[in-house]
Order: C-alpha cells, then sequence, then structure tokens
C-alpha cells in the first residue's frame, strides 16, 4: 500500500512541476437514507461545484422511510453525472464500499446526505492533495444551527469546550491529523486499506484513516475546507448521536490499542465522578433524614460536590458564549453540553464488548439514524 500512495504523490508532483495543473476527474462518494428534506441541496452542492474538472457522483441508497430513492432516482435522471447504487444494510460503511465500487476516477471525495459544500471544496481538494503529498485532505465540520436549539448544538459542536481540541470541529492551522472530516482521497488509499470495515457503524473514518496512517499515509488538515452541517434538532436525537459517539470509539479503542487519549477520557470520568458524588451525597442525604451518625454532612457536601462543581462548570462556559448567542439558543446551551458529555461518556463506559469488530456484521438496533 505504501508504494502505491507513494506513486500517487509522484504523480501528483510530477504534474506540478511540468507547470500544468490538470483538472483530474473526482468520483464522489455518498452514502443517504431518510434523507428527503436534504438530499437534492447536497446534491447540488456536489454538482455545482466550481471545479474544471469532470464529476461523477454516486449515491448509495440504503432503506428509507420516506422519498429518499424516489429523490435519488430523479435526480440520476436527470444528470448523467449521478448515479444510484442499492445499499440493503443500510450501514454508512457499506454505503461507502458500494459507491466507491462503482466510482471511476483516482480521487475519491466523501460527501454525506446533510453535508452542503462550498462552491471551491473540491478544487481545493485536489489542490492540497497535490500540494501535500497527501492521501486523504479534509477540513472542518462547520455545524451551522437554524432552529435556537441547532445553534446551541452548532456552538458546542464548534468549541473545546464542548467536544475538545480535534481540528475539524473547532479549526486550526493546516497540518497532518489523525483523521479529518468526510475526506478526499487518493484512490490507492482507500484501495489499500481495504475499504471501510463494515463492522464499525460509527468512527469508521477514524478507524480507516488510522490504518492508512499506519500504512504510512498521510492524513492532512486544511482550514480552508469547510463543509457546512446541520445538527440534530432535538434533545434526544442530540443524546442518541452522542451516546453512540462514545460507544463506537470505545470499540475503536480496544480493537486499536493506543488510540485514546485524555479527551476521550474526559466525558467517561465525568460520568464517573458524578454518579459516584450524587451516590454518596443520597447517602449523606439519607443518614441525615434518618438520625444515623454524625458523619452525614461531610458525605452531603463531599459527594454533591462533583455534580454541583459541573454544573457551575456548564453555567460558567454559557456566560462565555453570551457573546456568540443570545435568548432561547442562550438557554438551551446548558443542557446542550450537559446532554452532549453525559450521552458520550454513558455510551463509553457502557460500551459492550460483543461491538468489538469479530463478526461480519453488527445489529441494526446500533445504527438507528444513519446510513
Amino acid at each position: 500500500m505504501t508504494s502505491d500512495m507513494n506513486d500517487t504523490a509522484g504523480a501528483q508532483a510530477q504534474t506540478t512541476a511540468t507547470g500544468h495543473v490538470a483538472a483530474l476527474p473526482v468520483s464522489v462518494i455518498m452514502p443517504v437514507r431518510n434523507e428527503e428534506r436534504h438530499l437534492a441541496e447536497a446534491v447540488g452542492s456536489v454538482l455545482g461545484q466550481d471545479y474544471a474538472g469532470e464529476i461523477e457522483l454516486v449515491l448509495a441508497v440504503g432503506p428509507s422511510k420516506d422519498h429518499t430513492l424516489d429523490i435519488a432516482s430523479r435526480l440520476a435522471t436527470t444528470d448523467p453525472r449521478v448515479r444510484v447504487v442499492e445499499n440493503p444494510s443500510g450501514q454508512i460503511p457499506a454505503a461507502l464500499n458500494r459507491a466507491f465500487a462503482a466510482t471511476m476516477h483516482d480521487v475519491i471525495v466523501r460527501v454525506d446526505g446533510h453535508a452542503l459544500l462550498p462552491p471551491g471544496y473540491i478544487a481545493t481538494a485536489v489542490r492540497t492533495l497535490r500540494e501535500t503529498g497527501a492521501v486523504n485532505v479534509g477540513g472542518i465540520m462547520a455545524a451551522e444551527g437554524i432552529t435556537p436549539f441547532q445553534r446551541a448544538v452548532a456552538w458546542a459542536m464548534t468549541s473545546p469546550f464542548g467536544v475538545g481540541s480535534a481540528k475539524y470541529h473547532t479549526g486550526g492551522g493546516a497540518g497532518a491529523a489523525d483523521s479529518v472530516y468526510l475526506g478526499a482521497f487518493s484512490r490507492a488509499a482507500i484501495a489499500g486499506a481495504g475499504g471501510y470495515d463494515e463492522r464499525y457503524l460509527r468512527a469508521e473514518d477514524w478507524e480507516m484513516n488510522h490504518r492508512i496512517r499506519q500504512a504510512g499515509g498521510l492524513i492532512w488538515f486544511t482550514p480552508e475546507m469547510r463543509v457546512s452541517y446541520r445538527p440534530r434538532a432535538t434533545i434526544g436525537a442530540l443524546a442518541s448521536q452522542y451516546f453512540h459517539y462514545g460507544r463506537w470509539r470505545h470499540v475503536v479503542a480496544r480493537r486499536h490499542a493506543g488510540t485514546i487519549n485524555l479527551r476521550y477520557l474526559a466525558p467517561p470520568a465525568a460520568v464517573l465522578t458524578m454518579a459516584a458524588g450524587s451516590a454518596a451525597g443520597l447517602a449523606g442525604l439519607l443518614a441525615l433524614v434518618s438520625g444515623a451518625g454524625s458523619w452525614w454532612p461531610w458525605l452531603l457536601v463531599a459527594g454533591f460536590a462533583a455534580p454541583l462543581l459541573y454544573a457551575l462548570g456548564v453555567l460558567a462556559v454559557t456566560a462565555f458564549a453570551a457573546g456568540a448567542l443570545r435568548g432561547r439558543a442562550l438557554a438551551c446551551l446548558p443542557g446542550v453540553i450537559a446532554t452532549m458529555h453525559v450521552a458520550w461518556g454513558a455510551g463509553f463506559l457502557t460500551s459492550p464488548r460483543h461491538l468489538a469488530p469479530s463478526v461480519p456484521e453488527m445489529a441494526e438496533s446500533e445504527n438507528p439514524d444513519r446510513g
């Protein structure tokens, strides 16, 4: 695989050295399922790219409860650049592999069915692949909300207080990275890695990028590649999203030793600390009510200190965010931050070992809302 990636980088460098930068043909792959509301707009953002080269778009459509397949078929009928392949499992990594198998070109751009590419996204991706010799380049998951709740989620998703310091969430300078949002790949990198591991129903991007890096491939982050992302619209949907993120991140940690760090351990540590503190505080409260012993004040104060300090921290972050959020969006922020942290931590802590990728297929119940 390493030689294939080096050959690709060399071809790109040779093209640049001649003084003639060809507009390479590009294949875009998009997994879609239940995307009736966003699909036409997402496809339009791909086909409307300010790019001189050829673009093909392969939609891998999973079983949907809405009119996603009808919309995809109509788009393919009206524009020859669009093709549709079936994804019977409805799972994202399977969709990506099926779409990849149907592509023709050497640059592969991954896009989601609810993502909106800015006009120069593909041109920037191809240029960055050439200039850096990377085999995957990507940028920022630019969360943008419409409703007050979504605006609160968007703020949390782009702040280190909400999601830690990952550049593809919070931004930063260009450079090598562990992973990027979506990504524009050298075909050889995906093929050399064996494609997406279909046993991962979350974190499939991070997991494949890890294997690419282990084989010597360079993953490159650039803030120029920004993709608009619409956050979940309800507290329940947000909790489900982050619970499954935490659950599958623990799967990656079990499968690939040494890939966990303090940023990933912070939410489960906070959940454990608050749970233990709350239990101790309740024990002290029961001791107070029953009149048992003189030790209850210490247990009561020490126990409830943990959740109280966390709540004060969330309120301090909310006060900090007052410069960017107003009204109902600001009022939603404490609940949003707590939901993201607690759901991610709970998912990480309760991730069962049977989710570790040791069988070909995973339960459909672990893939409730994407694919």
